[in-house]
């Protein structure tokens, strides 16, 4: 059939108006027409008789945020949707802010705290936030170590403490699991079914967090990390939109949640992959110090023969506990299997104590969480590196040696955890489309190292930050000289002053960039939620 030039222009011009249009609704509304529109679109009726604040307060959005416009926020949300809201100091907010893990969040005291029921509540909280230009913050399980995390000082912080469905398919293939669930709340339903999923290794840690920014998992040798279990995502878009994200509706999109953080979107909900576990094997063992040698060669040769046996999991960690130096070990085998053969380097070296049993999975995540508690000033950072048992070695000696120049702060207990990233996982990275970690299978086995310092006094902060800071850079100098370094930053173990994206590598770092403005042309996400880890590197909040 011929088509006429002009009509061909026409048809090209109509098709360029229809993409142009798709890619402006993806917008935050900017008019107070725009702002009713959304809501009604939400079920919102009656929008028009929202309380507007003062036109000179509207006209004030431009400029930089101001206390007066969260609290025009709190209010407008409060008339809106009464019962989310909690004001500053009402016995609600107070027992809110109680759940963080860290004093330095708890200590971050927004303008209100919005507990949402549901994705279309967490729509009309973003869509008067944003309008009104007032920061926010978003918590899930509330366990980052840094202020601003998942808080925000005078702005409103969206606490998805009821967004807590676990919901599991009739084919038992699939899990919808709220935002605002721990990872205990998964097992706990999980377990009795026989079922799991890819998720968090300590009880009380949330869903939201861990799965966003990767998620090591006592499965992922055999089913990658938490990243890489999610079908699907429940997001709500910067234009207020409920959206499902998936590889065969937004692959772009898909590609980024899976590592990019809360840089995108609220994620409300996560569909996961769920598979048949029965009981694991599985617990910790105390060492001495002086087997750090055995320690670390084991540790060595366990992530280069871990192709051989992806059931099992291992975290080697470092602590001063009571002014002594202890190995505090974890093992655990994704079989009822006591003592399997790639433990036995392991297993051979003396220890002090001993908990190895057949367990469920909720009962070695409970363990675990008693070594997390809260209620302490919290620090985090990390590193990656080749794999190497001497490296390791170096790197125990500068952790020490930092240690004993902060070892009198009240409530002090420092550790330095040791995990690997092994070929079995990093394959697994790329299912799904792969997701945006930029770590290749031929990189690994890789060392991932964590430095978390907890203590009591504020007065202390300064030196111990600048303690954790001194061993991370020698540490990683120490690699470079060893030529053992690698780029990659755990985004849920790093500190406020580490750019986490550059460390997913140049390319990585700007297809998340471009897949942010297509899809948050406003930018929501990366200029009124400061917090966490931005894709720029411009990261919010306060490193103590």
């Amino acid at each position: 059939m011929h088509v006429s030039k002009s009509l061909l222009a026409l048809i090209t011009l109509s098709a360029n108006g229809i993409a142009a249009a798709k890619a402006e609704t993806y917008a935050a509304p900017h008019t107070l027409d725009e702002l009713h529109g959304a809501l009604d679109r939400l079920g919102i009726k009656g929008a028009g008789r929202i309380p507007v604040p003062p036109e000179a307060l509207l006209q004030s959005r431009a400029a930089a945020p101001s206390p007066r416009l969260c609290s025009a926020t709190c209010i407008i949300l409060g008339a809106i949707k009464k019962n989310i809201v909690a004001p500053l100091g009402s016995s609600i907010y107070i027992q809110e802010q109680n759940r963080y893990w860290s004093n330095q969040q708890l200590e971050t005291q927004p303008a209100c705290r919005v507990t949402p029921n549901n994705a279309v509540e967490v729509a009309v909280t973003l869509l008067i936030t944003e309008f009104l230009k007032c920061p926010f913050a978003v918590k899930s399980g509330g366990h980052a170590a840094f202020a601003g995390a998942s808080n925000i000082q005078g702005g409103i912080t969206i606490d998805f403490n009821s967004l807590n469905q676990v919901e599991v398919s009739k084919d038992k293939t699939l899990t919808k699991v709220g935002a605002g669930n721990r990872w205990l709340d998964v097992y706990t339903k999980l377990d009795p079914m026989g079922l799991s999923v890819v998720g968090g290794r300590v009880a009380d840690i949330g869903v939201g967090g861990l799965t966003l920014g990767g998620g090591v998992s006592f499965f992922s040798g055999r089913h990658g990390w938490a990243l890489d279990g999610v079908r699907n995502y429940q997001v709500v878009m910067a234009n207020g939109r409920i959206v499902d994200i998936n590889q065969k509706s937004n692959p772009d999109l898909f590609f980024a949640l899976r590592g990019g953080g809360n840089n995108f979107g609220i994620v409300t909900r996560f569909d996961l992959e769920t598979f048949p576990q029965g009981k694991l094997w599985g617990g910790a063992t105390i060492h001495p110090i002086t087997s750090n040698k055995a320690v670390y060669k084991a540790f060595e040769n366990f992530a280069n023969n871990s192709p051989s046996d992806p059931d099992a999991a291992l975290i080697t960690a470092v602590a001063l506990a009571q002014g002594n130096y202890i190995f505090a070990n974890d093992y655990e085998y994704a079989k009822p299997v006591p003592y399997p053969k790639i433990f036995d380097e392991f297993t051979s070296i003396p220890n002090i104590t001993d908990t190895m049993r057949i367990a469920t999975l909720s009962d070695l995540t409970k363990e675990l969480n008693a070594s997390n508690p809260g209620g302490f000033r919290e620090t985090y950072t990390t590193a990656t590196f080749r794999n190497s048992a001497d490296l390791q070695v170096k790197i125990l000696d500068i952790f020490q040696k930092e240690v004993e120049g902060i070892k009198d702060a009240e409530g002090i207990l420092p550790a330095l955890v040791m995990q690997p990233i092994t070929k079995p996982m990093i394959k697994l990275f790329g299912k799904r489309g792969g997701n945006c970690l930029g770590i290749a299978e031929s990189d690994g086995p890789l060392i991932l190292m964590n430095l978390a310092i907890m203590w009591s006094s504020k007065a202390d902060d300064d030196r111990i930050i600048a303690a954790a800071d001194r061993v991370i850079n020698n540490s990683i100098a120490t690699a470079k000289s060893m030529k053992l370094d690698y780029r990659y930053i755990y985004q849920n173990y790093a500190s406020l002053k580490q750019s986490v994206f550059a460390g997913y590598g140049q390319a990585n770092q700007q297809r998340l960039i471009q897949i942010s403005k297509k899809y948050d042309p406003d930018q929501v996400f990366q200029n009124l939620q400061p917090g966490y880890f931005k894709l720029d590197g411009g990261n919010g909040g306060s490193p103590t």
